[in-house]
């Protein structure tokens, strides 16, 4: 019987302790347990929704790719852009045509879109052979993710604005593509 009465006993005591304790709790300046970060009137955006209506592009010609030159060590395609086909669409994604040709000659070809956000996020619509694109049913993926140095580099340099992380006006980011510098107001650098 004596272990009863401790716990009777230790419970007499403690209790007192644990109503002082939210007594003063209730009185004290530090904030205890959740509250809102933000005031009542501010709400969350409209979420985002892709544009269901992309259609595949024609295959490039050689004459309307620009060269994209990446910044570091040499990689082992060149790369390049179609200006014909690049756009922006109403749900401000970049779409453009890709060309990666290697030392050798051979010749990928895709179709993707790059979404200007605080990380950056890629998408590939489609691959190319000569007969034409064919369409692929991918998710959209972290740029960070991306093995591809270039895609890394169109979405820091060429084709978002850092400060308002949407997409560059179309003619900035084909002078961009061009190696061109693009007005003030559309530069600087966006960082990880």
């Amino acid at each position: 019987m004596r272990p009863q009465r401790f716990l009777i006993r230790a419970a007499l005591t403690l209790l007192p302790l644990t109503w002082m304790c939210s007594a003063q709790a209730e009185e004290s300046p530090f904030i205890f347990g959740h509250r809102a970060t933000a005031p009542a009137s501010v709400t969350d955006g409209t979420p985002w929704t892709e544009d269901t209506h992309t259609r595949l592009p024609t295959l490039p010609a050689d004459a309307d790719l620009i060269a994209v030159q990446l910044d570091g060590t040499p990689d082992a395609f060149d790369y390049f852009i179609d200006g014909r086909q690049l756009q922006i669409g109403p749900d401000q994604v970049v779409r453009y045509t890709l060309l990666a040709r290697s030392a050798s000659g051979a010749r990928n070809l895709s179709f993707e879109g790059i979404r200007c956000t605080l990380k950056g996020q890629y998408r590939v619509y489609a691959y190319g052979s000569e007969s034409g694109f064919i369409p692929v049913d991918e998710d959209w993926h972290s740029i960070d993710a991306s093995p591809e140095r270039y895609r890394v580099e169109l979405w820091q340099h060429h084709l978002c604005t850092p400060r308002s992380i949407t997409p560059r006006p179309l003619a900035d980011i084909k002078r961009s593509l061009s190696g061109h510098s693009v007005s003030r107001h559309h530069s600087g650098f966006l960082f990880n």
